[in-house]
């Protein structure tokens, strides 16, 4: 089964981790995903950028509209992505809770949805 790993941080981290906080934390996760390539687990990952890079698109009566971030304030703000393969959820929770990021804020576990074409 393929899922998404959605890493979100505290609004407010931002800043609060030290430089050599934050130079470990990406270490951690360079070193924890090379660990997933080799085990054939991980298909994908990314950092974001910050939510102030963002922007909101929409298209209501074929009238395109677009929203520049930051946006409202914000608990939580998506910082990054993990696509895995793991046989079901229980594995899945176990590559997420390795996941560096899950100390610091929260991953939202999500399993990938097959679509087929409409017959």
């Amino acid at each position: 089964m393929r899922f998404v790993c959605l890493i979100y941080n505290p609004a407010d981290m931002d800043g609060t981790l030290s430089q050599a906080e934050g130079d470990e934390l990406v270490r951690a996760h360079f070193q924890y995903d090379e660990e997933l390539q080799r085990k054939g687990i991980m298909i994908h990952s990314d950092a974001l950028e910050g939510p102030d890079s963002a922007s909101v698109l929409r298209v209501r009566h074929g009238i395109l509209s677009s929203t520049d971030g930051p946006y409202v304030e914000t608990k939580e703000h998506l910082a990054g992505i993990y696509i895995i393969e793991a046989a079901d959820l229980e594995e899945a929770r176990k590559v997420v809770a390795g996941i560096p990021s899950v100390r610091v804020g929260s991953i939202e576990l999500r399993p990938v949805r097959l679509l087929t074409l409409p017959e």
